[in-house]
């Protein structure tokens, strides 16, 4: 992190009056143009952050460094991002902890690397794998640019694969603590997943749809080298505070995507078989993925028996 006075080639964070947020990185000799008029931006650099400036045409503006969680929801994007409500709750009920070794599958535009590269620390590694080249060179300008990096190096932390996860894990034969997948079909990644995780470590899908959800949770059963998988979605919304007016906002941060975890087990082992009965028609004719243990298919109908076209 930056701290001390606002310096050339560093991003900077405006806020007008009516909320309105401006992102740009301070070049000396440059102007910010807006509705309300210019800034110069030899007007910003070499003072401390937290003061409010006004433009040529009279608008005033709050002068801040970007907070991670700011700089992810306006950085260009190649991909989606993971919003700061997932990433916090990646980080915390993935407990990623100083001196990890954490792998994550799809890279996206960078928006959880870089809370995974703070969460590590400076002992600990984050190996990123992304399949599509263009969305890997937007991750990396976007790291470079938060962290601070000179063009053409990376988070000293931070090694980026361009690659299919599954192959390419288990080629690198890296052993690693926590793993991560963003990705469109992260079931397909298990096996590799489960020979690099140690025993004890977590793997956290992020997946966008129930159809995704349920066929994840169903696969790392069907594996049986995991825990039972656990999974949720959090929801945030903000509320309006002015003297006796205190109500909640009429806009929040609803459904971005589930979460879903499981824990390693130990070589060899495999965790208790579910004592309780699946809900009737969980499993069904019309169900078609994978089935846990001990939860066998349904016989096929016969010909014009009910719910037939016979």
């Amino acid at each position: 992190m930056h701290r001390g006075v606002l310096r050339e080639g560093e991003w900077v964070r405006l806020v007008d009056a009516k909320g309105r947020k401006h992102n740009f990185e301070l070049v000396a000799g440059k102007r910010f143009f807006s509705n309300k008029g210019h800034l110069d931006h030899d007007e910003l650099i070499g003072r401390e952050e937290g003061f409010t400036v006004t433009s040529s045409a009279g608008g005033e503006y709050l002068v801040f460094r970007p907070l991670l969680s700011e700089f992810v929801v306006s950085m260009p994007r190649g991909a989606a991002v993971v919003y700061p409500k997932d990433s916090a709750q990646i980080v915390a009920m993935a407990d990623i902890f100083p001196g990890a070794h954490v792998v994550e599958a799809g890279v996206g535009s960078g928006a959880l690397t870089c809370s995974l590269l703070r969460a590590v620390g400076p002992h600990g590694r984050v190996s990123s794998y992304e399949v599509r080249e263009e969305f890997a060179e937007v991750a990396q300008r976007n790291v470079r640019q938060f962290f601070g990096a000179e063009e053409g190096r990376d988070h000293p932390a931070w090694h980026l694969t361009i690659g299919d996860l599954a192959a390419e894990l288990p080629a690198s034969g890296e052993r690693c603590d926590r793993i991560i997948l963003d990705m469109l079909a992260p079931w397909d990644c298990l096996d590799a997943v489960g020979e690099a995780l140690r025993p004890g470590g977590i793997v956290c899908a992020y997946v966008a749809t129930t159809t995704q959800l349920s066929r994840f949770a169903e696969a790392v059963r069907l594996h049986g080298g995991f825990t039972e998988p656990h999974a949720w979605e959090s929801l945030v919304r903000d509320w309006h505070l002015e003297g006796l007016a205190v109500r909640p906002s009429h806009a929040m941060n609803g459904h971005t995507a589930f979460l879903i975890t499981a824990r390693r087990m130990a070589p060899g082992q495999r965790p208790p078989l579910k004592k309780r009965r699946p809900a009737p028609g969980a499993y069904g004719p019309d169900y078609t993925g994978p089935r846990p243990p001990g939860v066998p298919a349904p016989p096929p109908e016969a010909d014009g028996a009910p719910g037939t076209d016979g």
